[in-house]
This record gives C-alpha cells, sequence and structure tokens, in this order.
C-alpha cells in the first residue's frame, strides 16, 4: 500500500510548488484539498477523484466533526490502495492541522509523508521585496495568528513586545480582527508609524499589497477592496 502524503501547495501559483509535490500531486489518485488551494494547482491532476475537505471563513460547522470526517477518508482511501494526497494551501504545518492528520495516521498505523510548502508570509515578503529579517534591524520574525485576539490578549500583549523590540510580526487571518488586534499594538508600541503590510491572494493572478502604518491602516483597509485571505507583515518596509 501506498503511504498517503500531506503536501503543502504553497500560496496558489503552481511554480512555487516543490518539484516533490507537483509530482506527487500528478500521481495521485485521490487529492482531499482544502478551500485555499488554487483551481490552477488542482488542475495538475485531471484524472484524480478530488474531495473537497475544506472550512470557509465564518463556517459553523463542528470542527471536530469535520476533521473526523477527514480522517475516515484517509483511511478509507489508504486501504483500497489508492494514492492519497491531503493537500494543504501554504505550508502543512502552518496553519494546516496536519498535526491532527499526522497523529491520526500514526494511531492507525498508517504511513504517510509531510511535503512542505512555501508559507503564505514569506512567499509575501519575497514578492513583495518586505526584508523581514534584515542586519542590524530585525534579528527575528513571529508567525501567529488574529484568533490570539479573540482568545487570549495575554499573547497579544506578548506579540506586541516582540513588535516593540525591533521584531517582524506576520499575522494570519487578521483582516476581520484589526479592530483588536492594532489597538493593543499601539497601546504597547506607543508609535503610529511602524510599518504595516497586507498581503491578499499572495501569488495569485488578483494578488494586492496595501501598505500603511499601525496608525492609518485600518482606515485605509476600510477604503479598499482588499479581499481575503490577508496576511499581515507589521515592522518592516518594503524595498
Amino acid at each position: 500500500m501506498y503511504a498517503v502524503t500531506i503536501v503543502g501547495a504553497g500560496p496558489g501559483d503552481p511554480d512555487l510548488l516543490t518539484i516533490k509535490a507537483s509530482r506527487l500531486i500528478q500521481e495521485a489518485d485521490v487529492i482531499l484539498h482544502d478551500n485555499l488551494v488554487s483551481d490552477p494547482i488542482l488542475a495538475i491532476n485531471k484524472v484524480a477523484e478530488k474531495i473537497y475537505v475544506g472550512r470557509k471563513f465564518g463556517d459553523a460547522s463542528d470542527q471536530l466533526e469535520r476533521q473526523q470526517k477527514i480522517n475516515d477518508l484517509l483511511h478509507k482511501y489508504h486501504l483500497k490502495g489508492k494514492r492519497v494526497v491531503r493537500l494543504k494551501s501554504g505550508d502543512p504545518y502552518v496553519y494546516g492541522r496536519a498535526a491532527e492528520e499526522a497523529r491520526y495516521l500514526t494511531e492507525k498505523n498508517i504511513p504517510f509523508e509531510v511535503i512542505p510548502g512555501i508559507s503564505a508570509a514569506l512567499a509575501a515578503a519575497n514578492i513583495f521585496n518586505i526584508p523581514i529579517t534584515e542586519r542590524n534591524k530585525s534579528n527575528a520574525m513571529l508567525i501567529c495568528t488574529a484568533h490570539t485576539a479573540d482568545y487570549s490578549f495575554e499573547q497579544l500583549t506578548g506579540i506586541a513586545h516582540m513588535l516593540k523590540a525591533g521584531n517582524t510580526i506576520s499575522i494570519y487571518m487578521g483582516l476581520k480582527s484589526l479592530n483588536r488586534i492594532i489597538p493593543k499594538l499601539l497601546e504597547v508600541c506607543k508609535d503610529d508609524s511602524i510599518p504595516v503590510n497586507a498581503a491578499s491572494n499572495v501569488s495569485r493572478t488578483n494578488q494586492e499589497i496595501m501598505t500603511g502604518t499601525l496608525g492609518n491602516i485600518e482606515e485605509k483597509i476600510k477604503k479598499s477592496t482588499l479581499q481575503m485571505p490577508v496576511v499581515l507583515i507589521i515592522g518592516a518596509n518594503p524595498i
């Protein structure tokens, strides 16, 4: 039987897939894919059975039940002798919930392999020339999620202190939480000139970036047509 492969699809541009990811997608019999996997990447394999198992913003369905259905599908198609690709946008272990599936496969003694993908923040930094680390400017980058603002202001305060210390912060899924994130960053940093970059649909044909500061980015985004998914890069200016 074939090993299940959990594959990172990157931010959307098929040219940014790793060679191994592209090959595994082409060879797959069954592809279980998430919401943000792009159509051009799915089109690489025209004969595989493609099963949508994603979740969109605002989806209120039971996440444990959803995950169990995915696990059951992985198990089912593996036992049928299929080459199964679990295709995730970005990198599987960066907010891709790959850990839950990897643990399940381990418990079931199903062989698996995880293939890395380019995460949206790293893709945005390169595409839009934002130096997320730079000598004498930023020695570290923190990747976090906007959900921190929903359940833990203590964590958000810690993130703000890292920004104040001169590090770069990348926030995923942050567009709808700016009204909670920005005030906390301003409260701690006390500097409304810190640069903020909001990158939308990174690497896709409709990609867009909006630049501003902690002091004006909320207003600029309100007046824009910026679409999700958006990744924020805070603390570094584009070159």
